[in-house]
């Protein structure tokens, strides 16, 4: 149970969980926190007030930003983008900067832009390219730009099968409810 740094990444943390593997190119900064079993892919970019907790992979070309925080279980796919001030200046940095919530078993397609002080809800998944503005709830399907609800989601990613207006069956059988955008369980 050890983890695994590429000779060619830059890592200025001690605190990586065992079994993580870190590959070439990635530089993760002092203060990062990472948990265990995680996969941080190359040319990953990790600034020092972030937290990654177990079991969460990282693809290739993600830079992580101050105020990110990523739940278990998390996969964030290639090249996705994550902002954390809202009213970025040259030189001009914000007393803090936004805190961004990604909870457990979350799915962040390729190229997706998320911006900074929103919540992304447990086994949601956001599509390739989508572009999220706002808090997306548990179980959540979003595409587009701007990012919106298009289906609901199981625990292993299928779309939930609708049956008349707002409401969705599971793959168990169970029955769920849209209500205020959330799915609520009945």
């Amino acid at each position: 149970m050890i983890m695994t740094i590429h000779n060619t990444a830059d890592v200025q943390t001690s605190q990586i969980g065992a079994n993580t593997q870190i590959w070439q190119y990635s530089v993760i900064l002092k203060g990062a926190i990472i948990g265990n079993d995680c996969n941080i892919n190359c040319h990953v970019f990790i600034e020092g007030d972030v937290v990654i907790g177990d079991n969460v992979t990282v693809k290739a070309g993600v830079q992580l930003w101050d105020g990110l925080r990523i739940e278990n279980d998390v996969f964030i796919g290639p090249n996705v983008t994550f902002t954390n001030d809202e009213r970025p200046r040259s030189k001009q940095y914000p007393k803090q900067f936004q805190k961004t919530y990604i909870r457990e078993k979350a799915s962040l397609g390729a190229g997706c832009i998320v911006l900074g002080g929103v919540t992304i809800g447990k086994y949601a998944m956001i599509g390739a390219g989508a572009v999220v503005t706002k808090n997306v709830p548990e179980r959540a399907l979003v595409v587009g730009n701007p990012g919106t609800v298009t289906g609901w989601l199981n625990d292993d990613g299928s779309k939930m099968k609708k049956e008349g207006d707002n409401l969705y069956v599971d793959n168990e059988g169970n029955k769920w409810r849209v209500n205020n955008d959330s799915l609520v369980l009945q």
